[in-house]
């Protein structure tokens, strides 16, 4: 059984320390084995005060970073790139600090970035982002955390949306340090096969995510769960799921995110009928 966690975004746009208190015994009492803490400014929550309030609750963590516009190592300027990578450290400190093996996102370009690009010129941002996510893979890998890289779909990037993009440019980083966070709802609009993909992956993934294919509860879709389930035994994955899926009450996450209308009864319906439904795999 794979542990299974449950994003804060899921309630609340960006987290506080006041959140975690109130979230996470909810989220331990309705079974939930882990809890996913987006990091989208450092200092928005205390991380020790966050790794006690969890400790209390009995949960895991794992911790996500945020690309908001600003945040590239790619095609930016140099102190674009050098401010980036420091808030990647921040989040491996914060990631240490609470006990999470990752930190998962999309650590190569702002999300919502999207250009059209030559063969050429994609090969030699690959090559700009090995460089550049190289030192930081290296303080986390000191640490025992692992920098889980997203791929996302076409309308958030236009960089890395599939498997075989992500395994290409990250190519020649250590694993210890570096590997992949796949997440359902991208898979879904990008691979041809998610679980071929997912296989096609292998040891590399670091970190999974799911939900709905419309961004609401895992099994109330048309997802092909039982052969990802399959996919994930034989690449031999046992880190969490994790669902990840965001709250239409707020305002600027909800814009973010596309999400322009509810995708369950209610926040807490999508996170519990998703956990029960994740259960059954």
């Amino acid at each position: 059984m794979w542990p299974i966690g449950v994003n804060t975004w899921v309630w609340t746009s960006p987290l506080t320390d006041d959140d975690l208190v109130r979230l996470a015994p909810r989220i331990a009492a309705w079974g939930f084995d882990v809890i996913e803490l987006p990091i989208e400014r450092p200092g928005d929550w205390e991380p020790r005060k966050g790794a006690a309030v969890l400790a209390e609750a009995g949960l895991q963590a794992s911790v996500v970073l945020v690309m908001p516009p600003g945040r590239d190592l790619v095609a930016a300027s140099p102190q674009t790139v050098a401010d980036t990578q420091e808030y990647l450290r921040t989040c491996v400190d914060v990631a240490a600090i609470v006990g999470s093996p990752v930190i998962g996102g999309p650590a190569y370009a702002s999300v919502g970035r999207t250009w059209r690009m030559s063969a050429a010129e994609r090969l030699r941002l690959y090559a700009e982002l090995r460089e550049n996510l190289a030192p930081v893979a290296d303080y986390a890998a000191a640490r025992g955390v692992r920098i889980a890289v997203e791929p996302l779909n076409r309308y958030e990037t236009s960089l890395l949306n599939t498997v075989e993009q992500a395994l290409e440019a990250l190519d020649g980083l250590p694993d210890e340090g570096c590997g992949l966070a796949l997440d359902t709802y991208h898979l879904n609009i990008e691979e041809k096969d998610p679980a071929a993909a997912l296989r096609m992956a292998g040891e590399r993934v670091a970190h999974v995510q799911v939900c709905g294919t419309d961004r609401g509860a895992p099994g109330a879709d048309h997802f092909g769960w039982p052969g990802f389930a399959d996919a994930l035994r034989d690449i031999s994955y046992t880190g969490p799921l994790i669902i990840e899926s965001f709250t239409a009450e707020n305002q600027a996450i909800a814009t973010a995110a596309s999400i322009w209308r509810p995708l369950a009864p209610s926040q807490d319906a999508l996170a519990t009928d998703g956990l029960a439904f994740l259960r059954t795999l």
